[in-house]
């Protein structure tokens, strides 16, 4: 099958922001299904986990391309999802933490599946894939999600057990009284093993309504091409998975993270103390996290890995048996990555390779046969993927977006692409894990011990730079991943002119983990890296031949 061609060039480029002009489509225009999943570093099958057991997103890689090197445009969830749904990365959307809703700030802004409805595609989402709340109802889907045969669940804290659920509702109230409506505090268990069908935790559900939408869409008989969003919650906190999934694991067979320790020499600021983790039931407010507690933490983890691999095998199964998958792409991400004890943290929301890069992975209908089943080592993006499947759907590209198809890739995984990769953070030890600035409520919490702990330690290295508000309002971490090297510049985001404050420089050539800070022994290298992270994303884009 071939892409329909569009009936004219005239409308290939857009003023930046407006609605985009709708094309004729026909029935030859592919579907896409669009697969997010939460939380999700690369502990998979296919990325070369010896311990994780998916053999859905296995079959994925063996039949479409995987992307060995794709990264975040900042590890945080609505930041993540509002750069790669719009096409636009941080500092254009201005979206730096999970309060603010896009829509608020470019209201104009063309999303991902509001451009596939201009152009006449059939769009629709179930589950998480903006995040929260801002699900752009009104622009990006143009209908409603079936309802499936199965009651949707509603367990107070998402927990199947009555002791779990008892004991979320008693801390939630007890912190409730003690120190007011204050998000995040007062949780229950970070994990969940409950003998249940896997519709009675929501991804499971999600996925049944994912189904029954396919299925009444397929049936509509319009020849209407479609963009169907799947959002997965796990493997984000809470890990409430079925037992089944817990069973795929022997827990002494279960690893832990090798390199504990911060890196020698690295930024202060560049480490958080796993506050998202720690306001879990159970999970110890402050200090180490013993080793038997970390194999069961992992062990949920990869209980969470594994629900969702079933749920998208379902999801493929249901592709197959509609007649669907062989029109259809298929397009595989995570919003971030985590630390599992990584650099002594639990958690996203760091500039290190471990919480940027991510895995990502497209299958297509008429990729090159040479090309299935292959890896490519190119440096490539989340922001990549809305200009990728507008190119992929033969649709016009808008005008304002930041991210490069990487279509020539399935032609050629090895041929040569992006210089480089960006991401930012905002300082990570003293925000919350929302990456909103510390509230004046958490310091009088249990966490305020860990929060001048902290400080201290920022202090101490920072010395006279040390300043309250700029730490902890206006410091952010500007990374650039190149084929050898992770940089990361700390700079003051209202003089972006200004020297930076902190520079850390990580040669993965000698040191893949990032143990060791080596920016003091390169200061030629650093000078030539910083000038390229100034030169900006568009400096660092493949050349592609028109």
């Amino acid at each position: 099958m071939k892409y329909c061609l569009l009936l004219s060039l005239s409308v290939l480029f857009f003023a930046c922001g407006g609605e985009q002009p709708r094309e004729e489509t026909t029935k030859t225009q592919p579907n896409i299904l669009f697969i997010a999943i939460d939380d999700l570093r690369p502990e998979l099958g296919c990325y070369g986990s010896e311990i994780a057991v998916t053999p859905n997103l296995d079959a994925i890689a063996v039949g479409g391309l995987l992307f060995e090197r794709a990264y975040c445009q900042q590890a945080i969830c609505s930041p993540s999802r509002a750069s790669l749904m719009t096409g636009a990365r941080p500092e254009s959307t201005g979206i730096i933490e999970n309060y603010t809703y896009f829509r608020d700030v470019l209201p104009d802004i063309v999303t991902l599946p509001q451009h596939f409805r201009a152009n006449g595609y059939e769009t629709v989402y179930s589950g998480k894939i903006y995040h929260g709340k801002f699900t752009d109802e009104e622009k990006s889907w143009s209908r409603k999600p079936a309802k499936p045969s199965v009651e949707r669940p509603n367990y107070p804290g998402g927990y199947a057990l009555k002791e779990n659920q008892e004991a979320y509702l008693t801390n939630k109230e007890a912190m409730k009284k003690k120190y007011g409506d204050v998000y995040g505090l007062g949780m229950g268990p970070a994990y969940e093993k409950a003998d249940v069908p896997d519709h009675h935790y929501s991804d499971g559900y999600n996925t049944e309504v994912a189904i029954a939408t396919l299925k009444e869409m397929v049936a509509d008989e319009d020849d209407k091409p479609f963009f169907l969003g799947l959002g997965f919650h796990h493997p984000h906190l809470n890990w409430t998975s079925p037992a089944k999934y817990w069973d795929l694991y022997d827990p002494e067979d279960i690893p832990l993270a090798a390199l504990t320790d911060a890196p020698e020499g690295g930024a202060a600021m560049g480490l958080h103390a796993s506050f998202e983790l720690r306001v879990r039931d159970g999970v110890p407010d402050g200090g180490e996290i013993d080793p038997e507690l970390s194999r069961t933490l992992k062990h949920a983890y990869l209980a969470a890995v594994s629900y969702v691999d079933a749920q998208i095998g379902k999801m493929i199964a249901a592709l197959e048996e509609t007649g669907m998958r062989e029109n259809t792409i298929i397009m595989v991400w995570s919003d971030h990555g985590w630390h599992l004890g990584d650099m002594g943290v639990w958690g996203k929301a760091t500039n290190y390779e471990i919480a940027t890069r991510v895995p990502m992975m497209i299958w297509t209908p008429d990729m090159p046969a040479g090309s299935r089943g292959k890896r490519s080592d190119a440096l490539v993006e989340l922001v990549d993927m809305y200009p990728t499947l507008a190119e992929l759907a033969g649709l016009p590209l808008p005008g304002h977006l930041e991210g490069q198809s990487f279509a020539p890739l399935l032609e050629n995984p090895a041929r040569k692409w992006k210089t480089a990769a960006f991401s930012q953070y905002p300082n990570p030890a003293l925000r919350e894990w929302a990456a909103n600035p510390l509230n004046q409520g958490m310091r009088e919490t249990y966490f305020g011990p860990l929060i001048e702990e902290v400080e201290r330690r920022i202090q101490k290295q920072q010395g006279d730079v040390w300043n309250r508000d700029l730490f902890e309002n206006h410091l952010m971490g500007y990374a650039m991943r190149t084929e050898q090297h992770r940089l990361v510049v700390w700079k003051d985001n209202r003089r972006p002119d200004a020297a930076p404050i902190f520079v850390e420089l990580y040669d993965h050539q000698a040191d893949p983990g990032e143990t060791k800070n080596v920016a003091g022994d390169n200061e030629a290298l650093v000078t030539e890296l910083v000038q390229r992270l100034d030169a900006g994303w568009q400096a660092s884009a493949a050349e592609v031949n028109p």
